[in-house]
């Protein structure tokens, strides 16, 4: 029996709702209660705009502020915890890289390698990229298991090559990206920056920036038990420093001169306006609960729960999974009824108490390379258990009975 790694009575949303099945973490994880406190008490306690005023409240809204940085650095394995931008999430934080690096370095000539793997948070700023400066776009094609294939990376990656997106963990089938092999055959064939998706990475998997020998990772907070709104740009202080400001206004400006200005150092340089304060500190609370859980453990987790749950939606007749096996995947089960379109399928098990996601993930290209339009996606976290399984399992079968008695 697989008991939740974390307890549902943590879980506020969770703790109501006792015959809810939530298996869509991988759109968004729902939140504990520490996550929720520690919002609410920057509310209460410690509401001042950081950086700004010269009285005790917004110093210490400053000092949570700088202290959520340090975590989100620990967190992922960066020393320099100056080279953590806060951005909105994975889709700005890539867009900042393409706006900001990519302008400024990829032209006419050069070359950009996706793969037909990425979210199209990691898939757009690229081809946009490449049309607005005549660079041409690589897309890397995967095995039949729907993983990168790294013989093709190899052949895709030249001198001409600029920049290489790669995602970490896919968030439609969840297959993990052997990154140290993948970074490999990249620097040894070119110079290229290596921008990394690590949306579905750092949930579930121990993340080591220091070590990735990479140059922008870039995730989410609210798939990792944190408030929506707030999420990372992990980069190189060398290309940092060198990167145009990515928006203007607020704490960015070092000076404003009559003709032009001159910018703060980073982190600041990036993060323009009023900072989302109050979310970083929820999301510094997310990371303390899931290091008290320990990273090792959520992983051992999921794979436990999505190998039960990988062998039982496989029993079930007409039913086709996508992905690599479950040792390979993070906690994401992606999968096709026979003759039944996604959408049907998560109304009938909404029915029943089951949350999935149906539709094509933001990932079109893959969808395209699988032969449908959408898949269904039950997705697993640290509150999930075995009843999810069996009330997934036993809803898909409900779901066959509806259909097959229509027919």
């Amino acid at each position: 029996m697989v008991s939740p790694l974390a307890p549902r009575a943590d879980f506020p949303l969770l703790a109501a709702n006792p015959g809810l099945h939530y298996l869509d973490s991988a759109a968004t994880s729902q939140k504990p209660a520490p996550v929720l406190d520690a919002i609410r008490g920057f509310y209460e306690s410690a509401n001042a705009n950081p950086h700004r005023g010269a009285y005790a409240l917004s110093a210490r809204a400053t000092d949570l502020y700088h202290d959520a940085r340090g975590a989100v650095a620990r967190f992922v394995g960066v020393r320099d915890s100056g080279c953590v931008i806060f951005t909105r999430g994975t889709t700005e934080a890539m867009n900042l890289v393409a706006s900001s690096w990519g302008r400024a370095n990829v032209g006419a000539g050069d070359e950009i390698v996706v793969t037909a793997l990425e979210h199209h948070a990691n898939f757009v700023p690229w081809q946009q990229l490449a049309l607005a400066t005549g660079a041409t776009l690589r897309i890397v094609e995967l095995t039949p298991q729907q993983t990168i294939d790294l013989d093709l990376l190899r052949d895709a990656v030249n001198t001409r090559t600029k920049l290489v997106a790669l995602t970490h963990v896919s968030n439609a089938v969840g297959a993990i990206t052997p990154l140290q092999d993948a970074v490999h055959i990249v620097r040894a064939r070119s110079a290229a920056v290596i921008v990394v998706d690590g949306a579905q990475a750092v949930p579930h998997l121990p993340v080591s920036f220091d070590t990735l020998d990479i140059d922008f990772y870039a995730f989410s907070g609210h798939k990792l038990l944190g408030p929506m709104g707030i999420g990372a740009l992990i980069g190189r202080r060398a290309l940092l420093e060198k990167m145009p400001p990515y928006q203007f206004g607020g704490d960015m400006i070092e000076w404003v001169h009559d003709t032009d200005c001159t910018w703060n150092v980073i982190p600041h340089k990036f993060e323009a306006g009023t900072p989302n304060a109050a979310d970083a500190v929820g999301l510094a609370a997310a990371i303390r609960y899931l290091e008290a859980l320990g990273m090792a453990n959520v992983r051992a987790h999921e794979v436990a729960l999505l190998e039960r749950a990988d062998a039982a939606v496989r029993a079930l007749p007409g039913v086709t999974v996508y992905g690599p096996p479950p040792a390979l995947r993070s906690g994401v089960l992606s999968f096709a009824l026979a003759d039944v379109h996604p959408h049907d399928l998560a109304t009938i098990l909404d029915q029943h108490g089951v949350c999935i996601r149906a539709g094509h993930h933001c990932g079109q290209p893959l969808m395209r390379r699988l032969g449908v339009s959408a898949t269904a996606r039950a997705s697993f976290y640290v509150y999930s258990d075995e009843s999810d399984v069996e009330a997934l399992v036993g809803a898909l079968t409900a779901a066959q009975q509806l259909f097959e008695s229509v027919d």
